[in-house]
């Protein structure tokens, strides 16, 4: 069966996006670069999120997916704070239709950003709550402002959580921790204890959050194997149930590193005393039972138009 196909663009920095900008990193690339950089671009509006602001996110982690050009991507916010959440002004609607019918943007965004072979690292360089919070839980790393604050406040909007965050919040902090931030919709600075290991790095100034987070995306473009990378995380997040299930998966998924130039490569490399050069591609190269769990399938099932039969 064919599948579709998708014109990659010569320049990011080219694309007319709605409530986001991308940017190429070193700045003044004219061409795509390992590491690009999306900022969420309504600061006039706190960067508030918008389903302009979802498709946007959501298209460009799908073109990323695919990129092979593109190894790292930075996620960032424009003006003083990285999203002040949900543009509650737009709202979700009213409610009603089919519940099965209904799939929540936030959660279209973080499986956009999950499902991506290339890794995100999230420049919270000002505070953030809601969904701008949750958005970021299936990046590999978040790095933030000490004196902004954090926070999941929904059930103080009336609200339950999205963007899949009843699966990755537990499996970050704890459900202890989870338990707190998710009851009480309390937010606080990003040091405080029921955060635990969220945010990878705290820094002093929210100057330094953006360039510490390029600088860490820029050693990952340049140091390791998109492939390995990509695996890895898959075997984090896409474990089994037992010690001894995660043998036998670590197993195969090594045996079948060893046979890629990417493993011929870094070990050369280190021996060598010389930069890496990895070229494996991790669509084209991973192993032939990826993906090892079964997949749900979340789109929308088709129904006919009123007044037409369903009748082959």
């Amino acid at each position: 069966m064919p599948t579709a196909t998708i014109d990659l663009p010569a320049s990011y920095e080219a694309l007319e996006l709605t409530h986001i900008k991308l940017s190429h990193y070193p700045v003044g690339a004219p061409a795509v670069t390992p590491v690009v950089l999306i900022s969420l671009n309504r600061p006039e509006k706190n960067n508030a999120f918008t389903p302009q602001m979802a498709d946007s996110l959501t298209q460009v982690f799908n073109l990323f997916h695919i990129d092979r050009r593109v190894k790292a991507v930075v996620l960032t916010g424009a003006g003083r704070m990285f999203c002040a959440g949900s543009d509650l002004e737009i709202g979700f609607g009213d409610g009603g239709g089919r519940a099965a019918d209904f799939r929540d943007i936030g959660g279209r965004v973080a499986l956009a950003m999950h499902r991506c072979h290339k890794p995100t690292i999230v420049a919270l360089q000002g505070s953030a709550v809601g969904v701008g919070m949750t958005m970021t839980l299936p990046a590999a790393v978040r790095i933030c402002h000490e004196k902004s604050k954090y926070g999941f406040v929904f059930t103080r909007r009336g609200l339950t959580i999205e963007s899949c965050a009843s699966y990755f919040l537990p499996r970050l902090v704890g459900f202890s921790k989870a338990m707190h931030l998710i009851t009480t919709g309390g937010v606080y600075p990003p040091q405080n204890k029921y955060f635990g290991d969220l945010f990878s790095e705290v820094l002093p100034d929210a100057a330094q959050v953006l360039p510490r987070a390029l600088e860490l995306a820029q050693d990952v473009a340049e140091n390791v194997s998109p492939l390995a990378s990509s695996m890895s995380r898959a075997l984090m997040w896409e474990g089994p149930r037992s010690p001894e299930e995660a043998h036998l998966l670590e197993s195969r998924v090594f045996h079948h590193m060893v046979g890629q130039g990417d493993y011929k490569e870094g070990v050369g490399s280190f021996l060598e005393k010389r930069k890496a050069r990895f070229e494996t591609d991790p669509r084209e190269d991973c192993p032939t039972d990826f993906p090892w769990w079964p997949e749900t399938k979340i789109s929308l099932e088709p129904s006919a138009s009123k007044g037409t039969s369903s009748k082959l």
